[in-house]
């Protein structure tokens, strides 16, 4: 084995070694979950392509090069040195295969990597429904199109490589040699003009040819641009327009017979001697590219479309509204006429126990702090994130929020930082946080539900460990010599040992040197804990778990954990999504059609994953459920205790809100006109304004029998702050996934929330209460506005909270209750209610100095725990304030000394 070769192996190896060892653990991991057919789909798709393309990219760059290294050696006669001496004719064949080997996978790591595109394209599913312009079936559009725009492409970009790899060739070969050495520019002048190119008959058709190639995939790429003006975003609305049909459709269709002509005249040029033909046949197709696909489509539309704009684009316009209704499911939402009473009356807040006794007081951010201040118990646990659900409580229908909670190794101390902590022993989080939306104790705190570890409270966990979160992204081995912690008890802590079902084992010594080599963890290969039971778990996270078993659906931004059965679960809401739905506009995020087409469940104990079809109609899930039948199942499967807590996501509805603002008219000139565009109100937030977000309530609906769990978002008008409509998705039963808007007439004035945040502002009593409690030295932090439709009417809610300047914990004291004229602020919704109705006026709260607390209940009827609990929160908000104090001593001695 020559020195060559050796390189080249060793090569072979840094490069593919990582990758066979990936794809060895994807396997293994793919294999444990009991998915190793979707995996082994993948991948025999991958490496077809990838072989496809090798020998597609590298065979025509590489047999370019080669021929053209023949024909070049015929017209200078005997192997001698190339290019002015530079190499010799095996230096040279040993640089054109380096290079093209390079350049061949290059290409076929491109090709290679649409495989999720064209295994659609081999399993299309039809939708149904016919673009407008040309008659075709949307999976046209959808599945082909792109599959076909990229083999163009890919095509293209071969065969020019192809024609560069040839012309470098002959340059080098023949060209280069011409250059004059130092004893040539002694002796004679020379001139770069004196450098001729002669080509033989050979070498034209191995040019000519590969350029005639050339044209006839552009002509192609013109013909697929004909499919592609569906996405046209230069008319007065995404989509074909007047001047694309009138004018680019016959522009492209002569650019496509200009394209085949040329690749005819440099076919004819072959035998023709010289290059005239084919530069001729070049600069008219540059020319009328110019000419016929930019400028007279851009007359057109100036000296045509424009006077009259509507009328020419009137139909256009319609086909926009309608597909993007269609694409972003807008056509499925019923609106109704809200009547818009100005006030909410106390026998509508009477006949709705269970939504007013589900107001939220408690925001997302101040309560993440809260629990990660009183129910981290310990430095090394941590909070992510705050879910919204509902669970039925004693009987009621309660909102909550909850939060998991997750272990943070990187918070143990810098002495506990060892391997065998983070890898093998603190491995899982412990429980979850609950609490009432609507609660708050004495303190200002939240009222839990469930609390502490182990977890006690309302609804039993009887397997309250979490190996798979959010915020797990480390491997662990567990099932070792060394048991996993779990919760400290006392001056104990207690221990258990992993009984899950998925796990790689990594007993043998090959398997734990397969696993130190993927993860550069030589410590897996040392260690004498890993026994022959041990398993190892990876890709924790339960996003990236999802998304490396389905890498095909987009993820929502907010996986929510779920209690049921006594277990704990995560529950991930997956879209279907494109860019190619035609005459549809884009969102923002540049997808132009979006499905909520699968459920997400994954087990936080043992780490299985399971995907459930929500939308069964939508042909994208469809067509992935051709491709991989044993990954996705029936939603029907899914069981009742895990259904309960499915919701309406929020990332969609976020979407359709924001095309709903445009899309909701339906009327071409209203459209064209904008004269009935919504925006999404503002609020303020701390205390500066910020868009407002969905939000999830417990609420009835007009007319409807009893409350229901739903997301919901008012609109406002542009340049103004009155509420013009809210739109709510709901979540429960049978009405799951409905969507409404109620639209409010235009003569009647109904507050939207900036202004009732104004309102606020503007009020004597409560400017003044905010300032006493900022000067006071703590932190006044205006919530979420809520607004909730009653009835007729809308009742606003905003909760108030402090924190002091030095402290971390945010306290709930204070909550506004607006509707109508009035306004109230109490610290309890029950008495801001009483203060709403007991006076037309602003009901006006008592001023002072310190924060007011809120009445102490009585101690009657508190268990010796709750009363701890108490005690241990009014003490921990003491040492808080005892804290500040010493800040503000220690500035005030400071600036004592520097006067001195």
């Amino acid at each position: 084995m020559n020195r060559r070769m050796i390189i080249f192996l060793v090569l072979v190896l840094i490069w593919g070694g990582p990758k066979a060892l990936g794809i060895l653990t994807d396997w293994l991991w793919f294999t444990d979950l009991g998915f190793a057919g979707v995996y082994r789909t993948r991948l025999l798709a991958q490496v077809t392509l990838f072989i496809l393309g090798a020998a597609g990219g590298l065979g025509l760059v590489w047999g370019s090069a080669v021929l053209a290294t023949r024909l070049s050696r015929q017209a200078i006669g005997a192997p001698h040195l190339i290019g002015s001496g530079l190499l010799n004719e095996r230096q040279f064949a040993v640089t054109v295969a380096g290079g093209s080997l390079v350049v061949g996978f290059m290409l076929a790591a491109g090709f290679s990597g649409q495989w999720d595109q064209i295994l659609r394209f081999l399993r299309p599913t039809a939708f149904g429904a016919a673009d407008p312009l040309f008659g075709r079936d949307i999976a046209f559009f959808v599945f082909a199109l792109p599959v076909y725009r990229f083999l163009q492409g890919w095509l293209l970009t071969v065969v020019l490589l192809a024609l560069l790899a040839g012309i470098a060739v002959y340059a080098f070969r023949l060209v280069l040699p011409q250059l004059p050495t130092r004893t040539d520019e002694e002796t004679e002048p020379w001139s770069p003009a004196s450098l001729r190119l002669v080509l033989s008959r050979p070498m034209k058709a191995h040019l000519f040819g590969l350029g005639a190639a050339l044209f006839l995939l552009l002509a192609w790429g013109y013909r697929l641009s004909v499919y592609e003006l569906v996405y046209s975003p230069r008319g007065a609305a995404f989509g074909a327009g007047y001047a694309d049909i009138h004018a680019r459709l016959p522009a492209l269709w002569f650019l496509v017979a200009l394209s085949v002509l040329a690749a005819a005249l440099l076919l004819v040029g072959i035998r023709r001697p010289g290059v005239r033909l084919a530069t001729t046949a070049a600069g008219a197709w540059v020319g009328a590219a110019i000419l016929v696909g930019g400028i007279y489509p851009a007359v057109i539309q100036r000296l045509i479309v424009q006077p009259q704009e509507l009328e020419r684009e009137r139909p256009y316009i319609e086909r926009t509204i309608r597909l993007t209704r269609q694409a972003f499911a807008l056509d499925r939402i019923a609106e109704t006429v809200a009547v818009g009473e100005e006030m909410v009356t106390a026998e509508e807040i009477a006949q709705r126990p269970a939504t007013i006794g589900n107001i939220r007081l408690w925001d997302p951010e101040p309560l993440l702090t809260t629990y990660n201040q009183i129910q981290s118990i310990r430095l090394y646990y941590d909070f992510v994130s705050i879910d919204v659900d509902r669970y039925t409580i004693d009987g009621r229908y309660r909102q909550v929020m909850l939060g998991a909670r997750e272990l943070a190794p990187q918070r143990l101390p810098a002495q506990a930082q060892t391997w065998v902590n983070r890898r093998l022993q603190f491995t899982h989080g412990y429980g979850v946080a609950m609490s009432a939306v609507n609660e708050v104790t004495p303190e200002g705190l939240p009222t839990f539900f469930l609390q502490d570890v182990p977890p006690r409270g309302k609804i039993p966990i009887d397997q309250p460990e979490l190996y798979f979160s959010e915020r797990a992204t480390d491997y662990v081995i567990v099932r070792t010599r060394f048991p996993e912690f779990s919760y400290p008890k006392g001056d104990e802590n207690v221990y258990t040992t992993y009984a899950g079902k998925t796990g790689v084992h990594i007993g043998s010594l090959s398997r734990r040197l397969l696993f130190a080599w993927r993860f550069r963890d030589l410590n897996i290969l040392l260690t004498d804990a890993i026994t022959s039971r041990s398993v190892i778990l990876y890709h924790r996270n339960v996003r990236e778990r999802v998304a490396r078993l389905a890498p095909f659906l987009r993820l929502d931004s907010d996986p929510y954990v779920v209690v049921a059965d006594g277990r704990l679960f995560w529950i991930l809401d997956a879209y279907t999504q494109s860019n190619r739905y035609p005459y549809a506009q884009p969102h923002r995020e540049r997808f132009n059609y979006l499905r909520n087409s699968v459920k997400a469940v994954v087990d936080a104990y043992h780490g299985t994953v399971t995907l459930y079809v929500a939308e069964p109609a939508d042909p994208l899930i469809r067509t992935y459920a051709r491709i991989f039948p044993r990954l996705l199942r029936p939603l029907a499967e899914l069981p009742a205790s895990l259904r309960a807590h499915l919701r309406y996501p929020q990332d969609l509805f976020a979407a359709q809100a924001e095309m709903y603002r445009l899309f909701h008219m339906q009327d071409p000139r209203v459209f064209y006109n904008k004269e009935d565009v919504w925006v999404l109100p503002e609020e303020i937030y701390i205390d500066k304004p910020r868009e407002m977000a969905p939000y999830y309530v417990i609420m009835r609906l007009p007319d409807a029998p009893r409350e229901e769990f739903m997301l919901i978002l008012p609109y406002t008008p542009p340049g103004k702050q009155n509420m013009i409509t809210w739109l709510a998705a709901r979540s429960d039963g049978q009405g799951y996934g409905k969507l409404l808007a109620f639209r409010y007439p235009k003569d009647k004035l109904i507050f939207g929330p900036m202004q009732i945040e104004a309102r606020l502002n503007q009020d004597p009593a409560i400017s003044e209460q905010f300032t006493l409690w900022s000067q006071g030295g703590n932190r006044v932090i205006r919530g979420n506005m809520i607004v909730i439709p009653i009835g007729q009417s809308n009742l606003y809610v905003e909760p108030i909270y402090l924190q002091a300047e030095q402290g971390r914990l945010p306290e709930m004291k204070r909550v506004i209750l607006a509707s109508g004229n009035r306004l109230a602020m109490e610290s309890t919704v029950s008495a801001a209610l009483r203060g709403l109705y007991a006076a037309p006026e602003v009901r006006r709260p008592a001023a002072g100095r310190a924060p007011a607390a809120a009445a102490a209940p009585s101690d009657a009827g508190l268990d010796p725990a709750s009363l701890l609990r108490a005690v241990q929160a009014r003490q921990a908000r003491i040492q808080e304030e005892l804290r500040a104090l010493e800040a503000d001593l220690q500035r005030l001695l400071r600036l004592l000394e520097q006067k001195r």
